[in-house]
Parts: structure tokens; sequence; C-alpha cells
């Protein structure tokens, strides 16, 4: 009875040898580093959803993420053509509607760690405008619009300090009030922020950058 024996083994143009234990651990280190990973991020949800009650597409509602406001969730790629993203949060996955969260700008790992760990950021009251609202015609803000955390470093009087006649779009605050902004600076130096559940104009040179942590 004959016994067939099965061997790895390497070729090079100059020899051909059988491949020891420790080539073919270096052939699937290699192999793995160029297998595509897709692009982690972080994303923070401004309003509550629950697909059973709120999705858009009530048949595939089941395979959506359901998440509360300040809930950290982790995504997968970049959005598909209905505008939701791929992303997992407390034990469970789903896609995400991206109207419904915003980017956390934060590129270290061990910051990614650690507020996954942590699970929620203090995100108060943000559902009582849209994101995508119009401002009293100052524009709207981008549904993709990156979240940031600010302190204000004065007090701040739209009524009597503020340079615009429509004054009436800004938001005022006091000195070490916490601000959430959404997206850039407009042309003026404003950005559109969230102080106390209320949201309007901030003026960018009242504010100081916080970290999320």
């Amino acid at each position: 009875m004959e016994t067939s024996l099965e061997l790895d083994v390497l070729i090079y143009p100059d020899e051909v040898r059988v491949a020891t234990p420790e080539d073919l651990l270096q052939w699937e280190l290699e192999t793995a580093s160029q297998v595509s990973v897709p692009t982690v991020r972080l994303f923070v949800a401004l309003y509550p959803y629950n697909p059973a009650a709120m999705s858009p597409n009530y048949e595939t509602a089941a395979e959506e993420l359901p998440f509360v406001p300040g809930q950290i969730i982790k995504v997968f790629g970049d959005k598909d053509a209905d505008g939701f993203y791929h992303g997992e949060s407390g034990g469970l996955s789903g896609f995400v509607p991206g109207n419904m969260v915003a980017e956390i700008p934060v590129d270290d790992e061990y910051l990614k760690h650690l507020l996954m760990q942590q699970g929620f950021l203090p995100v108060d009251h943000t559902a009582e405008m849209p994101l995508t609202s119009d401002l009293s015609g100052t524009g709207s803000v981008r549904d993709d619009a990156v979240v940031r955390r600010m302190v204000a470093l004065f007090d701040y009087d739209p009524w009597e300090s503020s340079p615009n006649v429509d004054s009436e779009a800004e938001l005022g605050f006091r000195s070490g009030d916490i601000i959430y902004v959404l997206g850039d600076m407009d042309p003026d130096g404003f950005y559109y922020g969230d102080v106390h559940g209320r949201r309007g104009l901030v003026p960018s040179n009242f504010l100081q950058p916080l970290p999320w942590n």
C-alpha cells in the first residue's frame, strides 16, 4: 500500500527546497499584511434611533443598528448609496443612518480604544434641531459634519457684541460653557454650535478646543 506525503516547497530561480515552519510563518505574516483592512472610524449618535419605528427601509429595518444620543458607534468604511454606514456598538452591528450621527475626529488608536470602552459622550438635547435644518437663512449643516468639543473663554452676548446685523441667529453663552461645534468655520469666523441644547452661530475667537477624554 503506497503512502503519499505532502510537502510545501519554495521555488527559487536557482533552487527548489522544502519549506521550513519558519518559512511558512513568514509567508503567513506577509500575506496577512497585504489584506486590506476597512477603515475604522468613531461616530457619536446625535439623536435616538429605533429602526423598527423610524427606518425608511421597512423590509431591512432588522438589519439596522438602534442607538440613543451620545452613544459611540464604531463605523467601518464609507457611507453607502442610501446614506447608511455599517457599524457596531454595544455588542450589536448593523446599518447606521448617516444623518443621525457625526464623526469624532480622533486618529490615535489608543484614544479610540478608550472612547469605545467609555461607550458614550455627553451630547445633551441634540435631538431638538436636525443637523440639516436651515438656520434662519444661514445655510445648512452637512449630515456628515464633524462634531468638536470646545469651551467658551469669555462671556458672549450677541445683542451687545455681535458684528452682524442678523445677530438673532447667534447664541449667547458664558465663560466656561461647553459648546459642541458642528462642522467647519464659516467665512465670517463663526461656527454652528450647540450650547445646552440651543443651536446657532458662535464666534470662533471666543472658543478653545477641548479633547474628548
